[in-house]
């Protein structure tokens, strides 16, 4: 399982590329390989400004639905475009290709609420 460690978790399998004071959100290798095939990926939140925790979209596999959690807030000012039509890039390449968000942080303080990837790792039982 690939856990980056320059990348940053929440509980919810979703990883943060802080740059600035840009986050860059996806979801984990685990997470993806929890839901299997992805199939489609409804985010329909650009532009929008969202709370910490608050739901940015929703992952289709085929054998389940899941919400997307912000794991900072912010302003989601770019969407994936590659996803609409290849949503199993997420699957492939979870933390390259199959970054979903890019947020502008409205406080950058919530990062040090995030899991390093030791702590996803523990989280796993990894």
């Amino acid at each position: 399982m690939n856990i980056p460690a320059e990348l940053r978790y929440t509980k919810d399998h979703e990883w943060v590329r802080i740059e600035g004071n840009e986050a860059i959100i996806g979801i984990t290798d685990f997470a993806q390989g929890e839901l299997g095939d992805i199939v489609f990926i409804d985010i329909g939140s650009e532009g929008q400004d969202l709370a910490h925790e608050a739901v940015f979209g929703t992952v289709e596999a085929v054998k389940t639905v899941s919400d997307l959690f912000m794991p900072v807030s912010g302003t989601v000012t770019t969407v994936n475009p590659d996803l609409t039509n290849d949503p199993a890039a997420v699957n492939t390449d979870p933390y390259g290709k199959g970054w979903m968000v890019k947020v502008t942080m409205s406080d950058a303080k919530e990062v040090e609420g995030l899991l390093s990837a030791d702590q996803y790792k523990a989280l796993l039982g990894a």
